[in-house]
């Protein structure tokens, strides 16, 4: 189904304005920001901002990041018009993500249009965060699968991770997995580990080619070092960009 018709299947603000962008731009394409230099970050964020619907962030493996960090992301964010999905995986009880998740050093809830959870815990964890990001209309994804080598995240933790995403769908906007998890259109489906050709590194990532993602039904590619190490990134995000709208495109000619 086309982005822009899925809009309307979902309650969630900022699942809205992602598919509404994600067809503005004629992208769906996720920048992995994995770098621990702030001014690294920003200079990858103003060369392939155009190209981008969603900006992920480690926030917390930056070693020089500034007081007013939030300000400038938002400030990106808003200029080259984008998503920001920072990448905490949390994975505590309620009580506990709740506080990791609004306090301390980042105040995550206060710029990040994202965020994701391992299920692990239970159900409570997605209510804890719930708690916070539900009242600014923030989105949650559940890691339903992943890209490791021999993860745990199959069967029927898969399973589950469905089912509460459809309990919780005011909140949880979607899935980390690596293939189309539900006949549900109102969730989106991320798939990191994506590379122009399928490969695996030193610590059991596994990669595979945009267009073998899109076909299998995901809605969004998270790319990271196949685009920040090349030698030229904006001409690099344009080939992800272009190969990865494309299959989607002709999937709804058919």
């Amino acid at each position: 189904m086309e982005y822009k018709k899925r809009v309307e299947l979902t309650s969630n603000p900022t699942a809205k304005r992602l598919l509404e962008l994600m067809d503005e731009k004629q992208t769906n394409l996720a920048i992995a920001a994995d770098l621990t230099d702030w001014n690294e970050v920003i200079g990858l964020i103003e060369k392939v901002g155009s190209k981008i619907c969603l900006l992920k962030t480690h926030i917390d493996i930056i070693a020089n990041l500034p007081g007013d960090f939030a300000k400038t992301l938002d400030e990106l964010k808003q200029k080259h018009n984008f998503l920001i999905f920072e990448d905490r995986k949390f994975a505590d009880i309620g009580n506990t993500v709740k506080y990791q998740y609004s306090q301390g050093l980042y105040k995550i809830v206060d710029w990040a249009d994202i965020v994701n959870c391992h299920v692990v815990p239970g159900p409570g964890i997605i209510e804890g965060l719930r708690e916070v990001g539900l009242l600014k209309g923030r989105g949650l994804l559940l890691l339903a699968e992943m890209s490791s080598a021999d993860n745990l995240a199959v069967g029927n933790y898969t399973q589950q991770a469905i089912n509460w995403a459809k309990q919780y769908d005011d909140f949880v906007i979607g899935f980390i997995g690596l293939k189309k998890l539900t006949d549900d259109y109102k969730f989106l489906t991320m798939t990191p580990g994506v590379k122009l050709a399928e490969s695996t590194d030193n610590l059991k990532q596994q990669y595979n080619t945009p267009d073998k993602v899109i076909s299998g039904g995901s809605d969004i590619i998270i790319v990271g070092r196949g685009i920040y190490q090349a030698p030229d990134p904006l001409t690099e995000a344009e080939k992800y960009r272009k190969l990865a709208y494309e299959t989607y495109s002709n999937s709804n000619k058919r």
